[in-house]
């Protein structure tokens, strides 16, 4: 089952980030992940939350996607991440056998 990881981001130093979007985007397609969403727009539609960046990523499974994060491989990233950013992620389970809306 699909797995989904949700991020919010404050960038404190672009060109560090820049960097850690390089790194990162090569971890994630070696781990069997894809970007949903990378960047854009975001609208508030209900309540005052308002992030100044989301990311979304689709990984195969919930343990590929913590495979990743914890990964030698990720590690140089995160770390320049954890540099030039605030940030909370959540990982969510995908929906499996859901019924179709009615």
């Amino acid at each position: 089952m699909a797995a989904y990881l949700i991020v919010e981001i404050d960038v404190r130093d672009p060109a560090g980030y820049e960097e850690y979007k390089t790194l990162a985007a090569q971890t994630v397609r070696a781990f069997g992940g894809k970007y949903l969403v990378r960047g854009g727009e975001a609208q508030a539609l209900e309540g005052d939350w308002t992030p100044r960046r989301l990311v979304v990523l689709e990984f195969p499974s919930v343990g590929r996607a913590r495979e990743w994060w914890s990964s030698p491989e990720y590690r140089q990233a995160r770390d320049i991440r954890c540099r030039c950013a605030e940030t909370r992620m959540i990982l969510v389970d995908g929906v499996a056998g859901a019924a179709p809306p009615q």
